[in-house]
């Protein structure tokens, strides 16, 4: 016969009343929880802090809003003397303002919190800690994380500022001649920019055209300096090369030297009219090679450039990791019979992918964005005359760049900024995610 006993009832923690109590003041006002639990210093900090901070965002935060909703009111009017609404201003300032805000409330929240867990602590019979103990337990215990706030905030404004800006005006109308501050306010139009960039013939032509180059180049770009460099590597690791030290002292240069040198050398070289290349073809009686002036031509030799300064790094790469490989794997392979070339494919291209995989993605989103080759060599020329603002070796960044810079187009470039930035993105963390490195990581976790 069954027995049945009846179940344990566990009783639910007890909320703690001082907890609340002082979690409640420092609701009311920051650092009067921490004063109520005769946290001295800490309240009185936390008191100052929001005494500046009321009055600040009493006065600013609203302006900050307006700015960011309206993006100005008043044009300007040098007749009359009225300065006007600058909206770019606007926007900035009140970036600022609301992530000061969210600092803030960041803050306020955290008082809170530390309120009822000290009341929590004192109403338990647990002495609190005083200010220099919790400094000393910052320092031995979140030393880390504290460290880490100064340049936290660096990375909030200096860096993720200027992209939520730069985001935000793909979105607005700020473009030459007509938007343009502070002579003239900015509108929100939404996606229109973006709808103009895909459909409008003028626009659409050279996006389309760009985007191409833009993937083309990438491709040809990482595939021909990686395996160019694996290619090297491989012939400076065969055992019957003498001299090794020095063909990588050799091989190596074109890296050692800083790359705007190199490329504006080589700009010279390639000169159609005066070049060094085109005139030691004439003396072999070779016609001139329009190697800068010709579309084709000219694609043709940002990506041989463009192998001469990238192999370095992939040799130097693929050499340490040849270095490595287990010898008894090509002794094993050996055994069973295998050729050089089964050797290759069976241990070492395997090997060499696995520890490259995503170094190898980085130089594919790398080179989407590789404006120093392009801008240095060629400057995106030749000039296609049925592109808007761009030449036939124009990139997606060299584009936005001209278009910022030269035209003044800033939500074209700003709306060009995010398809990169989509487009590196989503084809990084998707190639990423398939390399075996990342699957053989995950698969350990």
């Amino acid at each position: 016969m069954m027995s049945y006993q009846p179940a344990v009832q566990t009783e639910k923690p007890q909320a703690s009343a001082r907890g609340r109590m002082a979690a409640l003041l420092s609701l009311l006002c920051a650092g009067l929880g921490q004063l109520y639990n005769r946290q001295w210093i800490k309240g009185l900090i936390l008191l100052a802090v929001e005494a500046a901070a009321v009055p600040f965002f009493a006065s600013k935060l609203g302006h900050a809003v307006w700015g960011i909703w309206t993006l100005g009111e008043t044009k300007r009017n040098i007749g009359k003397k009225i300065m006007g609404d600058n909206s770019t201003i606007l926007l900035i300032d009140g970036l600022i303002v609301l992530l000061l805000f969210a600092l803030f409330l960041l803050v306020y929240v955290l008082n809170i919190k530390d309120a009822y867990k000290v009341g929590s602590q004192i109403e338990a019979g647990r002495k609190p800690n005083s200010f220099i103990q919790s400094l000393a337990y910052i320092r031995d215990n979140k030393f880390a994380e504290a460290f880490l706030v100064i340049p936290g905030i660096g990375v909030l404004f200096l860096t993720v500022m200027p992209i939520i800006f730069m985001i935000m005006l793909a979105f607005t109308n700020f473009s030459a001649p007509n938007h343009l501050p502070p002579a003239s306010l900015v509108d929100w139009v939404g996606f229109d920019t973006f709808k103009k960039l895909v459909t409008l013939k003028t626009w659409s032509h050279t996006f389309y055209g760009v985007f191409i180059w833009t993937i083309i180049w990438a491709v040809l770009s990482t595939v021909t300096t990686y395996f160019g460099g694996f290619l090297v590597a491989l012939i400076i690791q065969q055992s019957d090369i003498k001299l090794k030290g020095l063909w990588r002292t050799i091989l190596i240069l074109p890296y050692a030297i800083p790359q705007m040198i190199s490329l504006l050398v080589m700009r010279n070289l390639f000169n159609g009219q005066f070049g060094p290349i085109n005139q030691y073809l004439g003396y072999f009686g070779l016609g001139r090679v329009p190697w800068l002036t010709d579309p084709m031509w000219a694609k043709a030799t940002v990506i041989i450039v463009n192998m001469w300064v990238g192999i370095p790094v992939s040799m130097l790469l693929i050499m340490g990791i040849l270095t490595t490989i287990p010898k008894d794997m090509y002794e094993a392979a050996e055994v069973d019979g295998a050729s050089m070339w089964q050797k290759f494919r069976i241990v070492t291209l395997p090997m060499v992918l696995f520890s490259t995989g995503p170094i190898l993605i980085t130089q594919f989103a790398g080179n989407i964005n590789n404006f120093n080759a392009i801008f240095l060599l060629t400057d995106g020329n030749p000039v296609k005359g049925d592109y808007q603002y761009a030449g036939a070796t124009d990139l997606l960044v060299t584009w936005l760049y001209k278009l910022t810079l030269n035209q003044n187009q800033y939500a074209f470039a700003s709306a060009i900024g995010i398809i990169i930035f989509i487009l590196v993105a989503s084809i990084s963390i998707y190639n990423y995610r398939r390399t075996r490195s990342f699957r053989e990581e995950d698969m350990i976790q």
